[in-house]
């Protein structure tokens, strides 16, 4: 039956191979026999930029992408908190293309909107005003203008600052806040919705004006892969 196949927060990165090879078996195995597949952020584990494509380690998964590509399957990448750099240079090398955050998607007749889903958490206001400070051109632009290896370095003091911020938090904050998801829900018309970024998969169901809305979260690859299957009868989770 044709699907499609949804993944986020896999945090790629050298210093798990494991991930990375879990990664390459997902895309020469599963994926293959997608219609399309979708992958909502975080595919990196940092990304300083499309001019750092000639690293061996970021030109094999744009590769792996690009074998994906060839054997039918549109590859569809948004761009993540930790991965917000990635452009179009990455896009065309995987054959692929960037998507907005949200977008909304037909799919199989249910309407379904998709999202990294940092835009959920809005009780974490000190994350909520980095994201906007790191989605500011001219910071970007700042930053870009920098070396690769400068860049490599204020990038890793960056995880760091996230790593401590993150240990400060009680758990709750770093979660959707349910009014916010309620009116994304009300604001796209009660759609299916499904993202990633919290790392806390499940299914939900919203019960919102009388509508039901359900709402998948996608898991992270920090422990183990895995990636959502949606066809005509509905979603389900896979493990790899």
């Amino acid at each position: 039956m044709s699907h499609n196949i949804f993944i986020s927060d896999l945090h790629l990165a050298p210093e798990r191979p494991g991930t990375a090879e879990s990664f390459f078996g997902f895309v020469k195995g599963p994926a293959t026999q997608a219609e399309a597949l979708y992958i909502l952020g975080d595919l990196f584990e940092y990304w300083i930029g499309d001019d750092d494509l000639s690293d061996p380690f970021n030109a094999s998964v744009a590769n792996a992408l690009g074998g994906l590509t060839r054997e039918g399957v549109a590859v569809n990448l948004m761009q993540g908190n930790r991965d917000v750099l990635m452009g179009d240079e990455f896009a065309a090398r995987c054959g692929g293309r960037l998507i907005a955050d949200p977008v909304l998607l037909d799919l199989y007749g249910t309407r379904t909107l998709v999202m990294h889903g940092d835009t959920l958490c809005t009780d974490d206001v000190e994350y909520m005003k980095w994201r906007t400070k790191a989605r500011d051109p001219a910071f970007q632009a700042r930053f870009l203008a920098q070396p690769v290896p400068e860049r490599k370095r204020l990038i890793l003091g960056m995880r760091q600052k996230s790593e401590e911020h993150k240990q400060g938090q009680p758990p709750a904050i770093m979660d959707v806040a349910k009014l916010t998801v309620e009116q994304v829900l009300r604001d796209f018309d009660y759609p299916r919705l499904i993202h990633g970024h919290t790392h806390r998969p499940a299914r939900h169901v919203h019960r919102v004006d009388e509508h039901d809305c359900e709402r998948w979260v996608l898991n992270d690859w920090y422990e183990r892969g895995g990636y959502l299957r949606c066809d005509a009868s509905g979603c389900a989770t896979r493990a790899l």
